[in-house]
């Protein structure tokens, strides 16, 4: 029972969509702290930055998927890459204006 405790397709979408958030907040901590998080997304979104950012830390779903994979949980695995396609797909709709912030 404890092998299949944390191997749920939800488990793998909640860490799936809150690793590449994680990813961004590091970036922003690192990189523009002196300034707010509101003014930080506010100038990402008004100079098109915030579909190559998400396109970069989505990649951080590339590592956790193969860290829960190894641990053969396979349905968490499952929901992480369908986190991926969720970003991914929200990835498309800001690179080619189909939705605009």
């Amino acid at each position: 029972m404890l092998k299949n405790k944390f191997d749920h397709l939800l488990i793998g979408l909640a860490v799936g969509l809150a690793a590449p958030t994680v990813g961004i907040l590091i970036f922003y901590f690192t990189k523009f702290s002196e300034s707010s998080l509101a003014l930080f997304v506010t100038v990402s979104i008004q100079e098109k930055m915030l579909s190559p950012l998400l396109s970069l830390c989505a990649v951080i779903n590339l590592a956790v998927f193969y860290l829960f994979i190894h641990f053969e949980k396979l349905q968490t695995g499952r929901g992480i890459i369908l986190a991926t396609f969720i970003y991914g797909l929200a990835i498309v709709l800001l690179k080619f204006g189909i939705v605009n912030l």
